[in-house]
């Protein structure tokens, strides 16, 4: 191991985080809106994430369910604050004014129009904190046909909307929405470049901005070379199953242990490593297939990928790997979840790491795939029901004392959690566990 990153997971707690002292308001929900201030709070911001009470985000009723919680509302949300604020009621909006002067980021994911009819929309925001950053990230943007109050959007409506699910279909078959929540998760990653970038800009020019994103267009984005080339071309892409039309070899093949591996080796080198191995050097100097630009004919793939495919189904997956590290092309075991938690080298890495939250205690988790040197991630704990850190925000960060407390609670601008699974704290909690003192 490079020296530096030697004893890294033991020392990355005592030294600094890259956002300490910033702070970020959240009105988000499901994981599109929350995983871009979750990435924050694990580079050190303090993040404050606002839920209705006393149902909160909605992914709290996500199944499965975990110790009374859900899973889905564990991966976008590490290290957060929680407010139980009922922005409907104008003592509300008031709490979340204060809080505003008192912040650098604003972050909601909700449809055009909502965060503006409660007083809190950017420009009512700027009024009292003009160099406030704040992002809306919905569906379909802030503008045009398609993004209205009335028009909500997912991750699936993404997927489907931008041509996503249908190039990433098998030939003739029927769009394939990914499992994964592809549009959340990179529509997040892309905000929070935004965010970053507003940033360096107020701390040259002293000036906030507002920031929209479509979640819609930024998984359009992904898809690279299908635009220019439909523009270009004057031709549709195609789906085409694992198989990618852009390189040859390119696709995914199952094995003699029925397991599949995905096999790749277009450069001259890679694709001579595996006629090599497959015992049919003569390949290499085949006209159809000695030049890149012939062997990707369609006719000319389809062989190729065929004597791949006769070749892989004679050997089980380790051995392919094997042989591709011998003779120098890509070859990689298709994972399921279990076996990338159980992988030495993701855990070696620290990658798949254990969580000893005081809530939920110890459980597996994948850690922020990006390691900084001198200015760590840190995960420290982990969900928490809604509204459990009220007192504590309000006390802190607004000075407001136990009686001014107890009449928001009466008025219902302030709230905790409801008595149900996903949303009250786990059933061996002893109410005192997790606490903020604690943290």
């Amino acid at each position: 191991m490079e020296r530096t990153w030697k004893d890294y997971r033991e020392k990355r707690f005592f030294k600094p985080s890259p956002l300490k002292g910033i702070r970020v308001l959240e009105v988000a929900t499901i994981i599109f809106g929350p995983l871009g201030p979750g990435i924050l709070a694990q580079l050190g911001a303090e993040v404050i994430k606002c839920e209705i009470p006393p149902f909160g985000d909605t992914i709290r009723s996500f199944i499965p369910l975990w110790k009374g919680q859900s899973p889905a509302l564990i991966h976008p949300n590490p290290n957060k604050y929680w407010l139980g604020l009922d922005l409907h009621k104008p003592e509300a909006q008031k709490i979340f004014h204060e809080l505003a002067t008192k912040s650098d980021i604003i972050e909601n994911n909700l449809r055009p129009g909502v965060m503006e009819k409660w007083n809190v929309g950017y420009q009512q925001i700027k009024e009292i904190k003009p160099d406030i950053i704040y992002i809306s990230k919905n569906g379909f943007g802030q503008w045009g046909q398609y993004a209205t109050e009335n028009r909500p959007s997912n991750d699936g409506a993404s997927q489907a909307l931008s041509g996503f699910s249908w190039m990433s279909s098998f030939p003739g078959q029927l769009p394939l929405k990914n499992r994964l929540f592809v549009c959340d998760d990179f529509g997040a990653l892309m905000g929070e470049v935004a965010v970053l970038a507003a940033l360096h800009y107020r701390k040259r020019t002293g000036k906030g901005q507002y920031i929209e994103l479509s979640q819609t267009e930024n998984i359009m984005r992904t898809m690279s070379w299908v635009w220019p080339y439909q523009q270009i071309a004057g031709k549709r892409a195609m789906p085409a199953g694992n198989r990618d039309v852009s390189i040859c070899p390119a696709d995914t093949f199952r094995c003699k242990d029925d397991t599949f591996v995905a096999i790749a080796a277009p450069a001259p080198d890679e694709f001579k490593g595996l006629c090599a191995a497959m015992g049919k050097p003569e390949l290499t100097d085949d006209p159809r297939f000695k030049e890149h630009l012939t062997r990707i004919k369609e006719e000319n793939a389809i062989e190729i990928l065929k004597i791949i495919a006769d070749w892989a189904r004679t050997k089980t997956s380790r051995e392919l790997e094997a042989l591709a590290e011998e003779y120098g092309f890509a070859a990689s075991h298709a994972y399921n979840v279990r076996d990338v938690v159980e992988d030495e080298h993701f855990q070696e890495r620290g990658f798949v790491t254990k969580i000893d939250d005081p809530l939920y205690g110890k459980f597996k988790d994948l850690e922020f795939p990006v390691r900084m040197s001198e200015t760590p991630t840190k995960r420290k704990w982990a969900v928490r029901p809604v509204g459990f850190d009220n007192e504590y925000i309000l006390r802190n960060h607004l000075g407001k004392n136990d009686d001014e407390i107890k009449q928001l609670y009466e008025c219902g601008a302030l709230g905790k959690w409801a008595d149900m699974e996903g949303r009250r704290p786990p059933p061996d909690w002893d109410g005192k566990t997790g606490m903020i003192m604690k943290r």
